[in-house]
């Protein structure tokens, strides 16, 4: 039991604050502002840290992982295939079926406005599949009608 006043174990948006602050010059201030803009876009988003550290933003499923690589930014976004990118943001992973992703070298801005309408499709996205699929019972039960 732990007595009133220890400390408790830092929360993953500590972590990830911390992870962008040693990360420091233009790796630590896109990620700082990717972060920013995903918050922005969906105030009830989940952060947490995941394999080894990669900062992940969730909302009923994850939005989009944050890595940084020595000459990029790398935010990947798990379903990002299904996603409509009218400002063509997705750069990387394009071959794939289901990630895309956007990697971000220096000195590089992203369109703040459409890097936000994807977190809002994302959520959308993950929100419509978390409600449209049918319990296991459900299915059972449409099997035998």
């Amino acid at each position: 039991m732990k007595k009133s006043g220890e400390s408790q174990e830092p929360s993953a948006s500590e972590l990830i604050s911390k992870k962008i602050a040693e990360l420091g010059g233009w790796r630590g201030e896109t990620l700082s502002r990717m972060r920013k803009l995903i918050k922005e876009a969906d105030p009830d988003v989940v952060e947490e840290l995941k394999w080894m550290g990669t900062p992940v933003w969730s909302h009923d499923g994850i939005i989009c992982t944050g890595e940084s690589y020595k000459k990029a930014v790398k935010l990947t976004f798990i379903k990002g295939a299904s996603l409509m990118d009218p400002a063509r943001l997705f750069n990387s992973s394009l071959e794939g079926n289901a990630r895309r992703a956007i990697d971000i070298h220096e000195g590089e801005e992203v369109d703040a406005s459409a890097f936000k309408a994807l977190i809002r499709q994302a959520v959308a996205l993950n929100s419509a599949g978390k409600k449209s699929k049918p319990s296991k019972t459900a299915k059972k039960r449409s099997t035998l009608e």
